[in-house]
Formats: C-alpha cells, sequence, structure tokens
C-alpha cells in the first residue's frame, strides 16, 4: 500500500491480520481544528503580544515562543495530525498541525497569517505494508509589504517551486485528509470514514482527496469505488501521480493489462519529466550498487531541474564510488554553491 499524506494518498492494500481496532476520539468539527484554548491564550498574550512593538517584532517573538522551551518547545512528529489545542497539550507537530498552530497564534497576535502548500516535494517513509509520499505545507506571514514563511521542517523537504497561498477551507481539508490516512493505517477503514468525508465536503475540487478517498474504498473492499474516485482525481487533475500509481497497480490486480498500460505511460509521461523522481531513481540505483546507473539518472535529474543542491551532493557521492574524483569534486563544488545561495535566500 502507498499513501500520499500532508496530505494526499497513493495507496494499495493488502490482508491485514483481523484485531480489536483501537479507541478512536470523535472527530473534531471544522471549527475546532484552529480553536485556541483559554490557557495557550493567555501565555500568548504573556510572551508574545504584551511588549507591543512593530508586527516585524511581534513576528520573532511569536517562533521564538513556537520553537523555544520557554514558550511552547514544539517538536517534529510526522504521524502528529492534531488540532491546535492538541498540539499544544502534547507539544508535537508535523507540518500540517505547526502550520495550523502558526497560523492561529499569528492571527490572534494580530498578524496577517494563511497556509501554504508545495506540491512538489520528495519526501519517503515506509511503515509496515503502506508507503508514505508526502506533499508540504509551511504558515505565510504578511507584515507591511513583506511575506515570511514560517516552517517546522524546511531542512526536511526537496522542492522547485515557491509555496502557494491556501484558503483556510484547503488547509482544514488537509487536516482531515491527513487524518483519514493515520487512521487508516493505525485503526481502521470504518474510522477514517468520516475524516474522509470531510475531507471532500471542505474540498470538493482536490484531486488528491478524490486518490485518497479510492484507498479508503480499496481497503474496505470496493475495488469498483475506488476505481471512481481514482478517475475522478484525474478529471480535476490529468497529472495527479497518486490517481495514476493507483489505477496502474488496480488494473495489475485485476488483470486488465490493456486499461493498466494506458494509464502506466500516462505515468511514466510525467515521470521522464519529473527531476525528483529522476533523483529517487539515482538512490535506488545506488542502493543496487548501479553507481553508473544512479550517475545517469542523477544528471537527468540536473537537466530538468539545476536548483537543487542534493542532486549534486548524490552526483559527487556517485562519481566518488567509481573513482572519477576530477567529477566528484566539480559536482561538489556546485552543491556548496547552491548551499550558499539557498542560505543566502533564508535569512
Amino acid at each position: 500500500m502507498v499513501i500520499w499524506a500532508y496530505a494526499a494518498i497513493l495507496a494499495w492494500s493488502v490482508a491485514v491480520p483481523a484485531s480489536v481496532a483501537p479507541v478512536v476520539s470523535p472527530m473534531p468539527r471544522p471549527e475546532q481544528v484552529m480553536a485556541v484554548p483559554p490557557e495557550l491564550r493567555t501565555q500568548l498574550q504573556q510572551q508574545v503580544i504584551d511588549a507591543g512593538g512593530s508586527g516585524r517584532s511581534r513576528l520573532e517573538r511569536l517562533v521564538d515562543f513556537l520553537f523555544q522551551k520557554a514558550g511552547l518547545g514544539m517538536e517534529y512528529s510526522a504521524d502528529a495530525t492534531l488540532t491546535v489545542e492538541q498540539a499544544y497539550r502534547t507539544r508535537q507537530a508535523n507540518c500540517l498541525t505547526f502550520t495550523l498552530l502558526t497560523v492561529a497564534l499569528a492571527r490572534e497576535s494580530g498578524l496577517e497569517a494563511y497556509g501554504q502548500e508545495l506540491d512538489d516535494i520528495v519526501a519517503w517513509r515506509v511503515d509496515g505494508n503502506i508507503i508514505y509520499g508526502f506533499n508540504h505545507v509551511n504558515a505565510g506571514i504578511t507584515v507591511g509589504h513583506s511575506r515570511f514563511t514560517v516552517d517546522v521542517a524546511r531542512e526536511l523537504v526537496m522542492a522547485r517551486d515557491l509555496p502557494k497561498p491556501i484558503s483556510d477551507q484547503r488547509l482544514l481539508a488537509l487536516y482531515y485528509s491527513n487524518r483519514a490516512a493515520e487512521l487508516l493505517a493505525g485503526a481502521s477503514p470504518a474510522a477514517a470514514v468520516p475524516y474522509m468525508a470531510m475531507a471532500l465536503q471542505l474540498a470538493p475540487r482536490y484531486a488528491g482527496a478524490w486518490a485518497n478517498a479510492g484507498v479508503l474504498d480499496l481497503r474496505q473492499g470496493d475495488p469498483r469505488a475506488a476505481e471512481r474516485n481514482y478517475l475522478k482525481a484525474l478529471t480535476l487533475d490529468p497529472k495527479n501521480a497518486s490517481a495514476l500509481v493507483n489505477l496502474v497497480m488496480l488494473y495489475g490486480n485485476n488483470g486488465d493489462e490493456s486499461r493498466r498500460a494506458i494509464y502506466a505511460r500516462r505515468l511514466e509521461e510525467i515521470q521522464v519529466k519529473d527531476p525528483y523522481f529522476q533523483f529517487l531513481q539515482a538512490e535506488d540505483d545506488e542502493k543496487q550498487g548501479d553507481y553508473a546507473g544512479a550517475v545517469q539518472h542523477y544528471r537527468r535529474a540536473i537537466r530538468l531541474y539545476d536548483g537543487d543542491s542534493r542532486f549534486y551532493l548524490g552526483l559527487a557521492h556517485a562519481y566518488q564510488q567509481l573513482g572519477e574524483e576530477r567529477d566528484a569534486q566539480r559536482a561538489m563544488n556546485r552543491a556548496a554553491a547552491l548551499s550558499r545561495h539557498s542560505a543566502g535566500n533564508r535569512n
């Protein structure tokens, strides 16, 4: 099974042993997800708001409040898709929860804040029979004519494009879709159903949520419904990799080779133009000891996008394994230049 989360799911179900379902808390209503509890509001008032000053100084105090032990001391946890109140209680958050928390507290502090989304991300995690692929969100804050980004995991993601502001409704849809993914993996498909339904209600044109819904249908033993939802995702976004991957696997599993081939070709057309897919292929080559193949895939990724230092770091390592030290040093030099440029842009 493959799940695309941040939300978004690419998934394939397998049989799992029957077990006693864990107790799942009631699903929060949309207005509860970003609600700030009174104790947190009081602490925010004392540590961020009361000192006054400019919007920029309030933002700086807010960031310190979020990260420093004297404030919330938030810690990153990939599985922590929580409401603002739950994040306050546990001091844990993934990128989505951290965004919800930051936006809510920034607004309480009188700042203009909103969620931001990055689609073109490379991050994968394997957990049992599920492979998670992640997109990414962070918080945008506008102070005067300046725009700032607050991101709990900026060093953990790879992306070509700048983040795009999104509505609260979309941000909340991502919360429900993400929780559905977590419940699908950790509790039962039945527990995930209301979360998925709410995600689709909030963002009916979000292709990733329809692909996720297909995963849930498949896990519940309804491949026809899964197929319909994957196809719905593709009507909204013809290049949606989640839906394409799952359709290829679905048709392959039921022996429909003609349809499998159609969607496999569509998927390949996307992947061959995707530098991050080439990067993943290069990493796989290295794991197999095929360093010459890794070089080809790293170089292909760089031809498609020359702005990510990690492509060059990978290329340098592959060259080193082949004993091509001069080429490795050139790749390292380019990686260092890109890293300096990236650091300069963040400051």
